[in-house]
């Protein structure tokens, strides 16, 4: 990752209002949002048309450029057919939707595992749906980006390494996210070091491992800066650091999570959501400057 980050965010932390997220992050000095969502709705339930005609002109006025789609492309139980058949449909949108956007990167996951059953024992199905997903994002020559996330079956680092490994495309790169490992009980510096060679975004995001608990980033159990450290002055490739703060209880986190919405955020860690997104940038800038690479605003 180059010396010149970029600091993007998911910015339907702030509220649902569209417009007031890019008030919000303009204000900051932030030029970059990851959209998952606009107005209440998701993006994977825009058509091609919405985004350009209520999404596009509300980010040139505001010029504020999206760095990923924060796609729930993967969030369905491993055996659900149907399921997966609708996502593959709604991926081939999203698509468009990125070329609409000018963005490159949509974030998925590698599908939810029945509760009390081995992941391991699913591998070759999720590898053929996983190449579903990669076949669509060749065809529009998109990035997807894996997120290790919790009770799917890429959670670990080796499960996520595997992924990379076995589909071995370069359509298909990792999202790395500190807090999922924390609270899958994985050492992210570990993780890191399997997974840094595929690594193309990151998502800022602390937790602790006691209570799963996120908190203000660097002041978890996430190792933030001693893997920003290593990441942005050791690794060779450009890409995003997006917050993702999980501070304050949020109108489509339920929709996120599957039950531990109130696990994760036992209590707001500030008043609104603007004030939680502002407390995780600034506290991502202070990281930064500690190591002597916050040289560019909010760049």
């Amino acid at each position: 990752m180059k010396k010149n980050i970029n600091i993007s965010g998911f910015s339907d932390e702030i509220c649902k209002d569209f417009v007031e997220q890019l008030e919000t992050v303009v204000r900051l000095g932030m030029e970059y949002i990851s959209l998952r969502s606009a107005n209440g709705k998701g993006i994977s339930d825009y058509t091609v048309d919405e985004a350009k005609e209520q999404l596009l002109p509300k980010l040139n006025q505001f010029g504020v450029k999206v760095s990923s789609l924060g796609s729930p492309i993967g969030k369905v139980q491993i055996e659900d057919e149907d399921g997966y058949q609708k996502q593959l449909q709604q991926l081939d949108t999203l698509c468009e939707v990125c070329k609409v956007l000018d963005c490159r990167y949509i974030r998925i996951f590698s599908f939810y595992i029945p509760s009390g059953k081995d992941p391991d024992d699913y591998k070759e199905l999720v590898m053929s749906r996983m190449k579903g997903f990669v076949e669509v994002a060749k065809k529009h020559k998109i990035i997807l980006i894996h997120e290790n996330e919790k009770d799917i079956y890429g959670d670990t680092g080796k499960r996520c390494k595997t992924l990379m490994e076995d589909l071995s495309d370069p359509c298909l790169r990792s999202a790395f996210d500190f807090a999922n490992f924390v609270q899958c009980k994985e050492n992210p510096m570990d993780c890191w070091n399997m997974l840094k060679d595929y690594v193309a975004y990151i998502h800022i995001k602390d937790a602790v491992e006691t209570s799963k608990e996120n908190v203000v980033c660097g002041t978890g159990e996430g190792q933030i800066k001693e893997i920003l450290k290593q990441a942005i002055e050791e690794e060779g490739d450009e890409g995003f650091l997006t917050l993702e703060p999980h501070l304050v209880l949020f109108d489509s986190l339920a929709q996120l999570e599957l039950e531990d919405a109130k696990e994760i955020i036992k209590e707001n860690k500030a008043e609104t959501g603007a004030d939680g997104y502002a407390m995780q940038y600034n506290a991502l800038r202070e990281i930064l400057k500690k190591i002597n690479l916050d040289k560019t605003g909010g760049r």
